[in-house]
This record gives C-alpha cells, structure tokens and sequence, in this order.
C-alpha cells in the first residue's frame, strides 16, 4: 500500500521495526514513566526507545 509512495532521492527508508508485545509496552510505559518521576526522561532517550535503539531495563 505505501509501497507507491514517490519518496525523493537521497532520502533513506527506515526499516520498519516490530510491534512489541503487550508485554513489553508494558515495560516500556513503566520505564518512561520511572524516567520521568526521576526527572531523567530526554528527548534522546525517547527516541532511542521509538526506534528500538533502546529497551526497558
């Protein structure tokens, strides 16, 4: 369906990442939220989690 879509030159796909298990959202919201309450939650760290560069420890 998106296959179609006209992405200009030079501009590279992202790899589509699984969807994690229930879970392991679970453990991810939990994780966010600890980071958050300690005041340690960054933009850096939110996007390593949405990229799956990171996971709940």
């Amino acid at each position: 369906m998106l296959d179609n879509l006209n992405i200009p030159e030079g501009i590279e796909k992202e790899p589509e990442l699984p969807v994690p298990s229930m879970e392991e959202q679970k453990l991810i919201v939990a994780e966010l939220k600890r980071l958050e309450e300690a005041g340690e939650l960054t933009p850096e760290i939110l996007e390593e989690f949405m990229t799956g560069k990171r996971k709940p420890e």
